[in-house]
């Protein structure tokens, strides 16, 4: 289907709340703090917060109220795009070959008409280069990264991120790239950006898959714990959130590349939910480098992140995300003690792989203890990573008794057919029954052009 204009219509209510000032979303009274309904103006945590990122905040928690008081509510559909698996693995997907990027991104418009709502992308883990640059938030030059082979993905995220908020192809606006095609500087090869109607398409955010601080590579094998230098040394995590240490150093070189990047975006009135330091509660000796450890040492690392993105480097447009891995009882366990604190976390939300809809609670109860398990945040909650849309053939009433505030599909999962991996989980009907969905918004140019323009 062509795109015209708007993609996936919002109801008058959300599209009320994205044009109310952002004053409306006032603490409650008394008898709502008593039914547990959420904060609303991010001001609350960060006062220094943009105006774009509290007026993104105010609609998630507002959402987030709404399904708390009974009242109808709404889930933004959520796309991860994973651009270093789409440019450079060729049997990554739903064929084999090299795709461009946002494949994923544009293959829900090709299945449904219409855009997700949210796009998460990931700065890291590299594909198996030596490490990144930092320094400049962006280059285009014969600098190092975004001009060696296998870098240009980084540049691209930040591009397609910076697209789906303020829309491509847009006029020159002193950004990198309006018309989303550009002539990678590193193979030569065009690289062309899905366009969007050339308005603004949805609200975007970031994971950080990052390599162990120190890794001499970049790269996902480098971001497991069984690869990093704790699955060696008891003392190794420890050291890396202890000011002074040279594996702390470490850390802060990665943390000024995420920033570096999240800072061009903050330049431009980007507002991103950064989803840093996911998965934590998986079993020791499982997972990510940070996962699994003494939960002392890992609040440790989330807040000092916090500080050096935020205090640090001056960065008030993020939303920060919490989200454990589902705590089944055998990879995951109870996330609570990895909390890191309210002052620290806007949403949170859950990492949930059931191998299918209906496992492993049984048909209609499908992610309704992880729902429950985190109303005691008093955050909007999430799904900030599955392999289904929330409405499909076995579970067509998910969200009607677990009304998720987003909900994320992971990258090729998004498709059936998959050539790579069995991951592929969706039909293209399940896909259409989701985002044609009176409970679901996709991406609308007018309401991100509401929220823009405020």
């Amino acid at each position: 289907m062509r795109m015209r204009g708007r993609v996936g219509l919002i109801g008058a209510a959300i599209g009320a709340a994205l044009t109310a000032p952002v004053a409306v979303w006032a603490w409650p009274d008394k008898d709502e703090q008593e039914a547990g309904t959420v904060r609303t103006d991010l001001r609350e945590r960060d006062p220094q917060a943009t105006p774009a990122a509290r007026r993104v905040y105010a609609m998630l928690a507002g959402l987030e109220n709404d399904a708390r008081h009974g009242r109808p509510s709404r889930t933004v559909i959520g796309q991860h795009v994973e651009l270093h698996n789409e440019r450079y693995n060729p049997g990554y997907g739903d064929y084999r070959g090299p795709k461009q990027p946002g494949y994923y991104y544009r293959k829900a418009r090709d299945i449904t008409g219409r855009l997700p709502g949210f796009v998460e992308l990931d700065l890291g883990p590299g594909y198996g280069r030596p490490g990144w640059a930092v320094g400049e938030s962006r280059s285009y030059s014969r600098s190092w990264p975004s001009c060696r082979p296998l870098w240009g993905y980084v540049d691209d995220a930040v591009d397609l991120a910076l697209g789906v908020w303020t829309g491509l192809p847009r006029p020159a606006d002193g950004s990198y790239h309006p018309s989303g095609t550009h002539a990678d500087c590193a193979s030569g090869g065009e690289v062309s950006l899905p366009h969007n109607g050339g308005g603004p398409a949805g609200i975007v955010g970031f994971s950080f898959h990052q390599p162990y601080p120190g890794s001499p590579v970049k790269g996902f094998p480098q971001t497991l714990h069984r690869n990093s230098p704790g699955a060696r040394d008891p003392g190794w995590f420890a050291r890396v959130v202890t000011p002074g240490s040279t594996e702390h150093r470490a850390l802060l070189h990665d943390l000024d590349f995420l920033t570096d990047h999240l800072g061009y975006l903050a330049d431009r009135g980007v507002p991103v939910l950064l989803r840093p330091y996911h998965e934590m509660n998986t079993r020791s000796g499982h997972g990510f480098w940070w996962a699994g450890r003494d939960p002392a040492w890992y609040r440790q690392l989330w807040r000092l992140t916090y500080d050096h993105l935020v205090r640090r480097r001056g960065l008030h447009n993020l939303i920060f995300v919490w989200a454990p891995n589902s705590w089944d009882g055998s990879y995951g366990h109870r996330p609570d003690p990895y909390y890191p604190g309210h002052g620290y976390v806007d949403v949170v939300g859950v990492d949930d792989y059931s191998d299918t809809p209906s496992e492993p609670f049984g048909p209609g109860a499908w992610t309704e203890v992880w729902y429950r398990g985190l109303e005691q945040y008093r955050k909007p909650r999430i799904i900030a990573e599955s392999f289904h849309v929330p409405l499909n053939a076995a579970q067509p009433d998910t969200l009607t008794r677990t009304p998720w505030v987003l909900w994320t599909v992971w990258g090729q999962a998004l498709t059936y057919d998959n050539v790579s991996s069995p991951r592929g989980k969706n039909t293209g009907a399940d896909v259409k029954r989701t985002y044609w969905s009176s409970k679901v918004i996709s991406g609308s140019d007018w309401a991100r052009s509401v929220i823009s323009q405020q």
